[in-house]
């Protein structure tokens, strides 16, 4: 796609409907523009875990945002294919690779241990978020089947890589006690 915005206000949208790439107009609360609006706050979101681990972020999160910018292509221009099955087997190679480096998860573990770590477990809810959209909107329209597959590994390498920042700087996980004050149930 070599389309670059010379203009950012055009007051298209007033009517409250959006331009695909291929200039099809939709409503703003279409399907198709939900679903590209979780992937733009997916990505925005690794932005943040980027900033947050600036001493080492890893390599994982500038790839996946570059990927979340094809799966946006395939959205905004209906039709197109972008992640391809080595995009998914190249994510699970990650998965891999990446847990190896950990102890095995004994308990759950909540959100936290620092702040890079905490801002990767958000990354990880609004990718689950970004996936049911894509669900919702394959099932009326049809999808790229491997960009299903793409999120749903991304939300697992997220969950990972939260376990890998936790540990940085000699920081740890949370694990979550079923029996701790607070939690007693009625």
């Amino acid at each position: 796609m070599s389309h670059r915005l010379t203009r950012i206000t055009t007051r298209t949208g007033d009517d409250g409907t959006t331009g695909l790439a291929d200039g099809t107009r939709l409503p703003k609360d279409a399907l198709r523009i939900e679903a590209l609006g979780a992937l733009d706050e997916l990505n925005s979101q690794l932005g943040l875990v980027a900033l947050y681990a600036a001493a080492d972020p890893p390599a994982e999160i500038t790839q996946a945002q570059h990927r979340l910018f094809e799966l946006g292509a395939e959205l905004a221009l209906p039709g197109q294919v972008r992640i391809q099955p080595g995009d998914v087997t190249a994510m699970e190679q990650a998965i891999a690779a990446r847990n190896a480096e950990l102890p095995p998860l004994r308990e759950f573990i909540l959100p936290g241990g620092n702040a890079a770590a905490a801002h990767c477990h958000l990354a990880r809810a609004v990718c689950r978020r970004a996936e049911r959209r894509l669900v919702q909107l394959a099932r009326s329209e049809g999808l790229n089947p491997e960009s299903l597959r793409y999120l749903n590994r991304l939300s697992d390498l997220l969950f990972v890589l939260a376990r890998v920042l936790a540990r940085h700087h000699g920081g740890s996980e949370v694990f979550w006690q079923p029996d701790a004050p607070g939690t007693e149930q009625p």
